[in-house]
C-alpha cells in the first residue's frame, strides 16, 4: 500500500514517459531493482536459498525481509513527497530498491551481496541516465560566450540555469525548464543554460557552488540589463542554499514570468529603436530579494529587542 500512490502516478503518466522508460539504462535499473524478488520467487532457484521462516518455505519472504521492504516503502514515500517529475518518482524507487537489494543479498549470503554490490558499482560508473532530448528554446553558453550574450542587448531579460550533467536534480529539472522555455521564450525574454560542472570559472564568477553538499544545483538566475536581479535557491551568509522546490508553479510565481512575458513581447514592436537608454519602466517588476536569515541573526535580533 505504501507504494500505491507513486505507482498510480507512474501509470497515469506512462504514455508520456514510455520512450525514455524503454531505454537501456532504465531497463537495466528495473531488473537490478527486482533482482532479489526474482531470485526469491523463481522456482528451481529459490529452493537452494536459506530461510528463517517457521514453515521452512525458501520461496517466500521471511519476517525480517518483509520489515526491510516495508522500511523501504516508507522512505520512498517520504522522498517522493518532494519529487517534481515522474522521472524523480521512478528514480527514487529504483535507488532505494537497489539499497534494499544490497541489504537483503548480504543478509542471505555474503557472496551474493558482494556480487550484487559490485554490479551496482560497475553500473553506476559506466551507465548514466539519458539526458533530456525534447524540444526547447534554450541557448547553451560556455565560459567565453555567457558574458557577451548577457550584455549584448540591455533590453533582453535572461533566465539562466547553472547546472551540472552529473547532478540528478539537474537531470530531473531539464524537462521542466525546457517546457518553461517553450511557453515563455520571446524577443525580450530568453532562456539560457551553462554547465558549471564543466566551466569552473563561470561557477566562481557567478558564485554557484558545484559541491553536492551545497545543494546549489540547479540554480536559476534572472538577469536584466546584463545584471543579476534574483536567483533561486537563495544562499545564506554561510553559503548554504535555502531549501526551495523547482516546480513549474514556483518558478512562474517567484520570477513573475507571466508579467515578464507580456512586457517582453513588446520588444518585437520596438526593436527598430536603437536607443541604448534603459529605464526601469522597460522591465516588469520583480519581487525584491530578501536576504535569508540565519539562526544566529534571528537570535541576535531577539536579544536586542529584550534589551530595549
Amino acid at each position: 500500500m505504501a507504494l500505491l500512490t507513486p505507482l498510480l502516478a507512474f501509470l497515469y503518466h506512462l504514455p508520456q514517459v514510455y520512450k525514455w522508460l524503454l531505454k537501456p539504462y532504465y531497463v537495466a535499473s528495473l531488473f537490478m531493482s527486482i533482482a532479489f524478488l526474482l531470485i526469491r520467487k523463481t522456482p528451481g532457484v529459490c529452493e537452494h536459498l536459506s530461510t528463517q521462516r517457521e514453515d521452512g518455505n525458501p520461496c517466500d519472504f521471511d519476517w525480517r525481509e518483509v520489515e526491510i521492504l516495508m522500511f523501504l516503502s516508507a522512505i520512498v514515500m517520504m522522498k517522493n513527497r518532494r519529487a517534481i517529475t515522474v522521472e524523480q518518482h521512478v528514480g527514487n524507487i529504483i535507488l532505494f530498491s537497489k539499497v534494499a537489494n544490497v541489504i537483503l543479498f548480504f543478509r542471505l549470503d555474503i557472496r551474493m551481496g558482494l556480487l550484487y554490490l559490485t554490479l551496482c558499482i560497475v553500473f553506476l560508473m559506466t551507465c548514466k541516465p539519458p539526458l533530456y532530448m525534447g524540444p526547447e528554446y534554450i541557448k547553451y553558453f560556455n565560459d567565453k560566450t555567457i558574458d557577451d550574450e548577457l550584455e549584448r542587448d540591455n533590453r533582453v531579460t535572461w533566465i539562466v540555469e547553472f547546472f551540472a550533467n552529473w547532478s540528478p536534480e539537474c537531470q530531473s529539472f531539464a524537462a521542466v525548464y525546457a517546457d518553461l522555455s517553450l511557453k515563455y521564450n520571446c524577443a525580450g525574454l530568453k532562456f539560457g543554460k551553462v554547465d558549471v560542472g564543466r566551466y569552473g570559472d563561470v561557477s566562481k564568477k557567478y558564485k554557484v557552488s558545484t559541491s553536492p553538499l551545497s545543494k546549489q544545483l540547479p540554480s536559476l538566475v534572472l538577469f536584466q540589463g546584463g545584471k543579476e536581479v534574483m536567483r533561486r535557491p537563495q544562499v545564506d551568509k554561510k553559503f548554504r542554499a535555502v531549501s526551495w522546490s523547482f516546480t513549474e508553479e514556483n518558478i512562474i510565481r517567484e520570477f513573475n514570468l507571466n508579467e515578464l512575458y507580456q512586457k517582453s513581447k513588446k520588444l518585437n514592436k520596438t526593436k527598430g529603436d536603437r536607443s541604448d537608454k534603459i529605464t526601469e519602466s522597460q522591465f516588469p517588476t520583480v519581487p525584491e530579494e530578501e536576504e535569508p536569515e540565519t539562526e544566529v541573526d534571528s537570535k541576535e535580533e531577539t536579544e536586542t529587542k529584550k534589551d530595549k
